[in-house]
């Protein structure tokens, strides 16, 4: 049984727009890193929260208000160790190419658009090829913040000195960062599927 044009389209469609919706929750919310420190406030009788969720933009207390993060293009920098202009230009950098994932599946949504009402090949081949392009640069986008975090958690034991602070605490990735890689399944398969549906 061969599918029709019309209907793979719109699933092509509406797994393009889906993905273009992940990816805009996931980089405008701050649940990509999280922080439990209930053990630690229980230990310490600590009467404030020291949880907290992290986005790509700001950290914020999960009882407390947010704060951006230093801008990793105006910030001086001479006076930084090696480490930290490091994870400047990490931080830097996916904040860059997140973004440029969504510029893309714009374009891609444009051509296709196009493509569909005048059933233009050439130009589905070329929606295919953004939304595959845009998938490439979401995964490495995500690949630079979780290295990035890992590099942001090791300067911090290294400033804090204290090793034994891992048993009290809970840290993992949060659904904001579940949103970015379900984007980028759904546009990879997008890009896929456009690309094979000539």
């Amino acid at each position: 049984m061969k599918i029709k044009f019309s209907v793979l389209s719109l699933f092509i469609t509406l797994t393009g727009i889906l993905s273009f919706i992940f990816l805009v929750v996931a980089i405008s919310t701050n649940f990509w890193y999280l922080i439990d420190a209930s053990k630690l406030e229980k230990l310490t009788n600590h009467t404030d929260s020291l949880s907290s969720h992290s986005g790509l933009w700001r950290t914020c207390r999960f009882k407390g208000k947010c704060h951006h993060f230093v801008n990793p293009f105006l910030s001086e920098k001479e006076n930084m160790t090696a480490s930290h202009k490091q994870l400047l230009k990490m931080h830097g950098t996916f904040v860059i190419l997140l973004p440029l994932s969504l510029i893309l599946m714009i374009f891609g949504g444009m051509t296709g658009i196009i493509s569909i009402l005048a059933k233009a090949y050439l130009l589905l081949l070329i929606t295919g090829l953004l939304f595959l392009f845009g998938a490439l640069i979401t995964l490495t986008g995500i690949s630079i913040y979780i290295a990035y975090s890992s590099a942001a958690f090791k300067e911090a034991l290294s400033i804090l000195g204290k090793k034994n602070l891992l048993e009290n605490l809970n840290i993992s990735f949060g659904w904001s960062l579940a949103l970015a890689w379900i984007s980028f399944v759904a546009e990879a398969f997008t890009g896929i599927t456009g690309d094979a549906e000539k």
